[in-house]
């Protein structure tokens, strides 16, 4: 029996060698992101059928992605009942490329490679695929250090004919 346990400590220590013997990846530079790292609550007015939420983006894994965590709430109305969306994105550097992976609760997933507009807004796009709709998600930075958001959709085979979907400002928590 001690020769078994020895013989298993031994096959475990081995395996683990190729792990730390490979170089640390580089560490992503996140400074262009500055502006939507935080915890953020949603602006509105508080209106009937106005969604309220938030969101949160931090780096995790030592600083190798970056996570965000968002969540809404939009009220009953007359046509639908109440809606509870919760999300999930994470954002990680893959051959000098930014990439997303994009999950949530209605049982969605979105790819999304991201850049950065002239003005310093985020975008992150979903790649172009046949009979498919197309996604883009903008974060923009607003003065007061608030961010405006806007997610828009391309339906299938129009894949630059984008539709806002819906929109939002957030400040700070």
């Amino acid at each position: 029996m001690k020769k078994i346990f020895s013989a298993l400590g031994l096959c475990a220590a081995l395996a683990a060698i190729p792990l730390a013997a490979q170089p640390s990846p580089p560490m992503p530079d996140w400074t262009a992101w500055k502006f939507v790292l935080g915890e953020w609550v949603g602006d509105g007015s508080g209106a009937p059928g106005e969604g309220t939420g938030g969101f949160s983006f931090a780096p995790d894994l030592g600083g190798q992605i970056l996570v965000r965590h968002s969540h809404a709430e939009y009220p009953a109305t007359k046509d639908r009942p109440a809606v509870n969306h919760v999300d999930l994105l994470i954002i990680y550097q893959e051959a000098g490329a930014t990439k997303g992976s994009y999950w949530d609760n209605e049982g969605h997933f979105i790819a999304y490679e991201g850049s950065f507009g002239p003005n310093g807004s985020l975008i992150l796009v979903s790649p172009a695929a046949a009979n498919a709709p197309r996604f883009r998600f903008v974060y923009e930075p607003l003065a007061g250090g608030r961010v405006g958001m806007r997610f828009e959709i391309a339906p299938p085979g129009k894949p630059d004919e984008f539709q806002t979907y819906t929109t939002g400002t957030a400040h700070k928590k």
